[in-house]
């Protein structure tokens, strides 16, 4: 249980990190409105994860109980991360100033309630972050044997950590707010990008080399058990 714990928290650190119209949307909702309402929005954004994670999970469950123990898995699943970091960095060159200044002014005049909905449709509406999520369930489900108690355990790490992230974002929302110009949410998106490639790589290289990869897995098991 505590690996799996741990092994989501870097998710949810990763997860925090990334910018987009929501991230400036939470900053402006904690400056204008103040640390509450700030939270009820991001526990709508919230919900919408946990909304496409469940799709993301019925959708996958029977391709990855299929290619478990089949180095295929790690294939399909890195070639589905590294898609989705080439595609996000090469949208940066398109992508325009997000501008928040008529959604905020939205936002900020409703209630708590319609806060929340609208975190939530806000989230749902990026149908990219289904692709994320998928990718995460098929990059991860095998090493937790695609156990119900193990998934639940994994993704409450991760959205517990992104929300304790965000706590800490709210507070700082007026530092963060004037630290993010152009040029760093820039570098901010391609370090994401990047390591997204990076990972899908490596999930591709240990389903092309699925005898030295347990190979590496003994030897670290044989140290573990001398220390």
């Amino acid at each position: 249980m505590i690996n799996d714990i741990l092994l989501g928290i870097p998710w949810g650190i990763f997860l925090s990190f990334m910018i987009g119209p929501v991230f400036f949307i939470l900053l402006e909702t904690s400056i204008l409105k103040g640390f509450r309402a700030a939270l009820v929005f991001d526990l709508g954004v919230v919900l919408g994860d946990v909304f496409f994670i469940a799709v993301a999970y019925l959708g996958s469950y029977r391709l990855i109980q299929s290619l478990q123990d089949k180095p295929a898995l790690f294939i399909f699943g890195g070639i589905l991360m590294l898609a989705y970091g080439v595609i996000s960095f090469l949208s940066l060159r398109k992508e325009k100033k997000i501008n928040t200044n008529e959604i905020d002014k939205e936002i900020i005049k409703k209630n708590y309630m319609s806060l929340f909905i609208k975190g939530f449709l806000l989230n749902v509406i990026n149908i990219g972050v289904l692709g994320f999520w998928m990718a995460v369930i098929i990059s991860v489900g095998p090493k937790l044997e695609m156990e119900n108690s193990r998934m639940i355990t994994f993704f409450s790490a991760v959205i517990i950590t992104y929300l304790l992230i965000d706590c800490i974002k709210i507070l700082l929302a007026k530092q963060l707010k004037t630290k993010m110009t152009p040029i760093n949410i820039l570098k901010t998106k391609k370090g994401i990008s990047i390591v997204l490639m990076v990972f899908g790589l490596v999930l591709i290289t240990q389903g092309w080399f699925p005898k030295e990869k347990e190979m590496v897995k003994k030897a670290f098991q044989k140290i573990e058990k001398q220390h």
